[in-house]
């Protein structure tokens, strides 16, 4: 009794334990790297680089003609023509003191020989004889833009005072300059919704192809129980995955490019003193 009670008490031998049990790992359903994935992730690149050139020149077109029209609305230029018999000296310093006579004028230049041959340099080199040619002379005149003079008062009193002068307020060209500001940023609007539009379809298309085309692995999945929804889902990963990756790749590049292009190109606009100079030659 003693020994069957001993080896009832007796603990058993220990058991071996199981390993845990380990849930692998889900496969996805299309592979992650395949020959259409990768064209697909090309084009992406590609419209997304289109996509990002586009807006960053349409960004850099609306800043700098924002900056033009800011510089050349805070100038007018007053011509003075020379004629036989003219003391331009004279007609200059008049000139000057009538423009700042009107409300709205804050100072006035009168720009000498050396500045106004600086002016032609580009158009015309270095060396310039003025005494030679019939080059106007030019008085720049700052005005303030939140209250502007009296444009049409000061031309009338100009034309009668100095009969060889000539006003200009750049309202023609500050007009032509917005509009084709405008026009450009249209122009780029328009580009950048059918880049997106293209790259949208581009990638609902492939994402009906890689349904057709697994066909026979969806029909398994549902098999064994797999819900539309679960199916849907990881084809929208799959094909996330490549859009983002294309999407990254493309900005980069573009942003490189644009870094470059405002690196090495500085957007400058004639001073309109210069167009004056040279429209009236």
């Amino acid at each position: 009794m003693n020994e069957i009670t001993r080896k009832q008490l007796k603990p058993e031998a220990a058991q071996p334990k199981r390993p845990p049990m380990r849930i692998r790992a889900m496969a996805p359903i299309l592979p992650p790297s395949n020959i259409q994935g990768n064209a697909l992730m090309v084009v992406i690149a590609i419209m997304a680089f289109l996509a990002c050139l586009t807006l960053g020149a349409v960004s850099m077109v609306r800043a700098t003609a924002a900056t033009w029209q800011s510089q050349i609305s805070r100038e007018i230029t007053i011509q003075i023509k020379p004629e036989d018999g003219l003391d331009m000296n004279a007609a200059l310093n008049k000139a000057r003191t009538l423009a700042l006579t009107f409300v709205g004028t804050r100072d006035g230049t009168i720009l000498d020989d050396a500045a106004t041959s600086r002016l032609l340099e580009p158009w015309l080199g270095s060396g310039l004889d003025l005494s030679e040619l019939p080059v106007p002379r030019l008085v720049v005149i700052t005005i303030d833009e939140t209250n502007p003079p009296d444009f049409q008062a000061m031309r009338d009193m100009l034309k009668t005072e100095i009969p060889q002068a000539f006003l200009d307020d750049h309202r023609t060209w500050v007009d032509r300059l917005v509009s084709m500001a405008r026009t450009t940023v249209m122009i780029g609007v328009g580009v950048l919704i059918l880049v997106f539009t293209a790259m949208v379809l581009t990638v609902v298309f492939a994402t009906r192809g890689a349904l057709s085309g697994n066909r026979h692995i969806v029909e398994v999945l549902h098999f064994v129980g797999a819900e539309s929804s679960f199916v849907a889902r990881e084809f929208q990963k799959h094909f996330l995955k490549i859009s983002l990756k294309g999407a990254a790749a493309g900005s980069a590049l573009a942003s490189g490019a644009i870094i470059a292009s405002r690196s090495g190109q500085a957007f400058k606009i004639p001073s309109a003193v210069c167009r004056d100079l040279v429209a009236s030659l």
